[in-house]
């Protein structure tokens, strides 16, 4: 065996939902360097068309497309699925009001249903295929204003696992990614005061923060064969955030 080989994703046909921005827009760029025939999809349809030009320019076959559920009931062929999006409100929970517990809940766990309900259909029929979903170090630990996208993550990786039980015999695998704290647009609040964006970046063991790109090889992993004895797993890609217990160095 050529191990090189494990990585290599040439004439994969991968989803990447939410390649528009951030973390899917890298992914979508990174798993096209490896091989695959990328289908860039975003809510926002205009910045899935950007990500796709992006990737026809640099000579890598792609599409885009903004109607998701529609283009996975309808490819006939789905090898991986990159599964991105989310939304948060920063509120103490008894500040959430109950269209703002919606709103969270039917982005990032209600849309992650129905993509891995969709997805999981057409590659069980196919006896093969591997999701990747991005749930966050949220789903383990917590923080004041962080109560209900904590629990829509923790949800995104619950339902991984079931997946992996109830399809691993049809020969799909499912696993989840929990980055720490990623400079996307989803945390650019954080960006903007100085204060909570240094305190983020001293939490990790790192002592920073992390970029988009610096995900990516957790996706083309889980997706390729490196990792076909692999499912029902949360990779951490957290810069060593949950492995540490505070912020005090003890003066050893």
């Amino acid at each position: 065996m050529n191990y090189r080989d494990l990585f290599d994703l040439s004439g994969r046909h991968v989803l990447v939902i939410g390649a528009g921005s951030g973390i899917g827009r890298a992914s979508a760029k990174g798993l096209a360097d490896f091989g695959a025939i990328v289908t860039a999809a975003d809510a926002n349809l205009e910045a899935a068309r950007a990500t796709a030009a992006e990737l026809a320019e640099l000579g890598y076959e792609a599409t885009d497309e903004g109607q998701v559920a529609a283009l996975v009931d309808g490819m006939p062929r789905l090898d991986a699925l990159v599964c991105t999006p989310s939304i948060n409100v920063r509120k103490r929970l008894t500040d959430v009001t109950a269209d703002e517990f919606t709103r969270v809940i039917d982005v990032n766990l209600r849309g992650s249903f129905n993509v891995m309900k969709a997805a999981g259909t057409t590659m069980a029929a196919q006896g093969k295929g591997s999701m990747v979903f991005f749930s966050s170090i949220r789903s383990q630990v917590v923080e004041p204003g962080q109560g209900v996208y904590a629990a829509t993550k923790a949800g995104t990786l619950q339902m991984i696992r079931a997946l992996a039980a109830e399809l691993g015999p049809k020969g799909v695998r499912a696993n989840a990614i929990a980055p720490g704290v990623v400079e996307t647009p989803l945390t650019e609040q954080i960006k903007q005061q100085p204060d909570w964006y240094r305190a983020y970046a001293d939490k990790s063991a790192l002592g920073r923060w992390s970029q988009p790109s610096e995900l990516v090889g957790a996706v083309v992993y889980l997706v390729s064969d490196a990792a076909s004895f692999v499912t029902g797993s949360l990779l951490y890609v957290d810069g060593g955030w949950t492995a540490q217990d505070g912020r005090f160095v003890p003066p050893l």
